[in-house]
């Protein structure tokens, strides 16, 4: 099994770092372990611990046709009484293998799920639960404003499942929020959303996130004294509460693109970051924070740091 080979070859790595240490420093005297000093003497023992003790560990495995593998004590709880764990994998074998199944996630933790399954692959386990037997909960969500892949804000969403086969542990999946309308239509089985969280499908939802934490820490705008906030004019459901101000003139590589705005406060900052996403290029996202658009009103351009919140 991968998990048995993967398991000897991390075992091995410390006693290949110890070899490559007597390589790289000969002045330690490590090839003659009785004559370097007591850290290195027990980091080799640990070294040739680690190995022999994986081995023992894989032999108790392989007994039983590997019945006493973890992975396969995994699968042998959705076993039916007159049947055994190598049913049971040749039932995921086979549906894994269609194209049709969802999986998602750093090869760590994929996440896979496919018409009968739901699993985890993480490196020494593997994670099974039956779709008919589980109840699904979003319990965490976690907001970072640039992803390592696209340069673009992503929300990764946690989700517990857990089956009502008692022999099944719930576990934890985590998936990028733009991934779970895929995930939902995969399901037999509705997700509940324990800790209220809001999901965001789509790019420009959590472009919108992104853009109102940014605002929040721009200069504040003091409304005049005799003026009053109207309706904003984009959703017609709260005051309008952003003022655009041209702040960013001293910025040497965008000077002249950023215009005043002579316009009273007219939008919420809702329907002023939807106006600015829309406007955005959405084959290049990583370019969104940094881009110009016009004043829905006036047509003057601006920038992030010109939207003032009104106080």
């Amino acid at each position: 099994m991968r998990t048995t080979v993967t398991l000897l070859v991390h075992s091995i790595l410390p006693l290949g770092y110890y070899f490559g240490m007597c390589i790289a420093a000969p002045d330690k005297n490590l090839w003659y372990v009785h004559s370097a000093n007591d850290i290195w003497q027990l980091y080799f023992t640990i070294s040739v611990a680690l190995p022999l003790f994986s081995l023992v560990l894989v032999l108790h495995w392989s007994r039983n046709k590997w019945g006493n593998h973890p992975i396969s004590k995994s699968i042998g709880a959705h076993a039916l009484p007159q049947s055994s764990w190598r049913a049971v994998s040749s039932s995921i074998n086979t549906e894994f293998r269609r194209i049709d199944k969802f999986a998602t996630g750093a090869p760590g933790a994929r996440v896979i799920v496919t018409d009968t399954w739901v699993m985890k692959v993480t490196t020494y386990y593997l994670h099974v639960a039956q779709q008919q037997d589980i109840h699904l909960t979003v319990i965490d969500s976690k907001q970072h404003e640039l992803s390592p892949d696209s340069n673009a804000p992503v929300q990764i969403l946690t989700i517990t499942v857990a089956s009502i086969n008692p022999s099944v542990k719930p576990f934890d999946i985590r998936l990028n929020s733009t991934e779970y309308g895929e995930l939902r239509e995969k399901l037999h089985a509705p997700i509940r959303n324990a800790a209220n969280v809001v999901i965001h499908q789509t790019l420009s939802d959590l472009f919108l996130e992104t853009f109102k934490s940014h605002v929040e820490v721009n200069q504040i705008y003091s409304l005049p004294s005799g003026l009053e906030l109207e309706p904003c004019i984009g959703c017609m459901q709260v005051c309008a509460n952003t003022k655009l101000l041209r702040l960013c003139q001293d910025d040497g590589q965008y000077e002249g693109e950023c215009q005043q705005c002579y316009c009273r406060p007219m939008w919420c900052l809702t329907c002023l970051g939807k106006w600015f996403a829309s406007r955005q290029d959405q084959q290049h996202p990583e370019t969104w924070l940094a881009s110009r658009v016009p004043c829905p009103t006036c047509r003057a351009k601006f920038c992030i740091l010109d939207v003032c919140l009104v106080q």
